[in-house]
């Protein structure tokens, strides 16, 4: 008998045990895994209306030192509205409420005057005013919650956050990453307070088996950009256009061994949330407009020659001056020639004739392989929306002279993002890799999705890379404005180009405007950043090695001392 009492007791412990175990479970589910829903929830209560609510994840940079600086999320704000049919003293009411906000009398009385429930008279309230106002206890005024999108940068990477708008009466992603993960800042609403007591009751396999079979979807977005960097890049920028007064500039900074966009600016810039007046300031130029990038894609044509053989650094021809090709007279920018020449003296003096010497010696199909297999006729796969890939047909002509001209830049367009790209594969040793300015997603249920750098494939040897790298510092150090930008305790490989800009009909070349542009990496050998500045037809100056590679060096020197990286000299 007595075991058979113990035996009862020891299965109803057991049981007892068992549905406390399940109820604890639930309730931690629903309590830390949910909790936030229900908290929104409860500021719903507050709520006129359905569009009030907003509900988005996050956006934050990440800073050197790991932690994460806000670019855009959501603040807690108020709003002030009259129901004017229960307002019996609108004089009283609006000496009491202009106690507390500034507002315009005739703006007062004309909304008290409407035929309506509901008026709203003022938001972006903070809460100790909304909590005096809703203290007087006045009949007919109300205060509801709202929460707005905000951004606490400013115009910091603007280009890159993007903003919201009004897209088919839905609050939403328009531009940026606001809209290229737009689905999984836009969190979903639940029902009501009745699921929280209701979901106790609910199997807990058939609660996991279903959040088994659905991945999460809705978190905050962790971006490779590193806010102080921006804030340098984009003030130096700022500087350039002002010194210059250029139409328009841009400037990317990654590490070109991962595709990481430590920086992203363009010029003009915008602050999200505020009003905009043009709106062609909000596409960001640096994935969805092309360039004729000009000679700074030099370095891509003899690293190609390099690669297959055809030359060395050490090569020889005879430059002069200029090369006729299919009846088209093609010169160096000075029109000057210079005799005997090795492939160094084609990058110190930026040589056309020396590419187009590389590209012969290569012949027409593979330098058109070697041009295609850089990437410059594909879109890199950026995690920004809008991006197009390079116009580049001119590469499938049966004319010699397009393929002359491509070699020192001039009839191939190419996006400054699939610039950079392109230049890093001289920089980390022949690989393609893929740009990206999202480091990882945090879901709301507490996982996290990390992205690993994406290494397309390898498209030429670390000899020609190596080989190139040398002769690129080698014209920093002793031909790019004869020397002076040279640093003592660091290489630096670079290359300037200044190209003519395309009439907007596409037929020809403006006589008065001009690209400028300068890539370079650092420390050359072993780099961890590479860089793309460009200027749109800078004013008083006649060449990119003029305006651009001074304030390169003072990006570089900033960052070279911020990340702490080693000497290599």
């Amino acid at each position: 008998m007595k075991n058979k009492v113990a035996g009862r007791i020891r299965f109803l412990s057991v049981a007892i045990f068992l549905v406390a175990a399940f109820f604890s479970t639930k309730l931690f589910f629903l309590q830390i895994v949910k909790g936030d829903e229900y908290a929104e929830l409860a500021d719903r209560q507050y709520l006129k209306s359905a569009k009030t609510f907003l509900n988005r994840g996050s956006i934050y940079f990440s800073r050197r030192d790991g932690v994460l600086v806000p670019a855009a999320t959501l603040k807690q704000q108020f709003i002030l509205s009259l129901n004017p049919k229960l307002i019996q003293n609108p004089e009283n009411v609006y000496e009491l409420l202009s106690s507390q906000i500034d507002i315009n009398k005739e703006f007062f009385q004309h909304h008290v005057e409407r035929d309506s429930a509901y008026e709203k008279i003022a938001d972006n309230l903070d809460q100790q005013t909304a909590d005096q106002i809703r203290s007087l206890n006045l009949r007919g005024v109300d205060i509801a919650k709202e929460k707005k999108r905000i951004y606490p940068a400013g115009s910091l990477a603007s280009h890159v956050v993007g903003l919201m708008s009004y897209y088919n009466n839905d609050f939403v992603g328009t531009y940026g990453l606001e809209k290229h993960y737009n689905d999984v800042l836009t969190h979903k609403q639940t029902g009501s307070f009745a699921s929280f007591f209701a979901e106790i009751f609910l199997n807990l396999a058939d609660e996991v088996k279903s959040s088994e079979s659905k991945s999460p979807k809705e978190g905050d977005l962790i971006l490779t950009i590193e806010p102080i960097v921006q804030g340098v890049l984009e003030k130096e920028l700022e500087s350039l256009v002002n010194k210059y007064q250029a139409e328009g500039a841009g400037a990317i900074l990654m590490d070109p061994n991962t595709g990481d966009i430590l920086a992203m600016a363009a010029w003009p810039d915008f602050i999200p949330g505020e009003k905009i007046t043009d709106i062609e300031v909000l596409t960001n130029p640096l994935v969805e407009r092309v360039f004729e990038i000009g000679s700074v894609i030099k370095p891509l044509t003899l690293a190609a020659g390099l690669d297959m053989k055809v030359i060395t650094p050490e090569t020889t021809y005879n430059d002069l001056g200029q090369v006729t090709i299919d009846n088209y007279q093609i010169s160096n920018f000075d029109k000057k020639g210079r005799g005997v020449v090795d492939m160094q003296r084609v990058l110190n003096d930026s040589l056309n004739t020396g590419a187009i010497f590389v590209m012969r010696q290569m012949g027409r199909d593979s330098f058109r392989k070697y041009m295609l297999s850089f990437g410059l006729g594909q879109k890199t796969g950026i995690d920004l929306p809008g991006e197009v890939g390079g116009l580049v047909s001119n590469l499938d002509s049966q004319r010699e002279v397009e393929y002359a001209t491509a070699s020192f830049g001039q009839g191939l367009a190419i996006t400054p993002i699939g610039a950079i790209r392109a230049f890093a594969i001289l920089a980390n040793g022949g690989k393609l890799v893929t740009p990206r300015v999202v480091k990882s997603i945090r879901y709301k249920d507490g996982s996290e999705k990390v992205f690993e750098p994406e290494i397309k494939e390898v498209v030429i040897s670390r000899r020609a890379t190596d080989d190139i790298t040398t002769m690129m510092i080698k014209a920093v150090d002793e031909a790019l404005l004869g020397g002076i930008l040279k640093l003592n305790d660091y290489s630096v490989a670079g290359k300037t180009g200044t190209a003519q800009i395309a009439k907007t009909d596409g037929r020809g070349y403006r006589d008065d405007a001009f690209l400028h542009a300068f890539f370079g990496f650092y420390p050359a050998y072993e780099p961890k950043i590479i860089g793309y500045f460009y200027l749109i037809n800078p004013q008083g100056v006649d060449y990119a090695s003029e305006t651009i590679p001074p304030s390169f060096m003072n990006v570089a020197k900033f960052l070279l001392n911020y990340y702490q990286i080693p000497p290599d000299r």
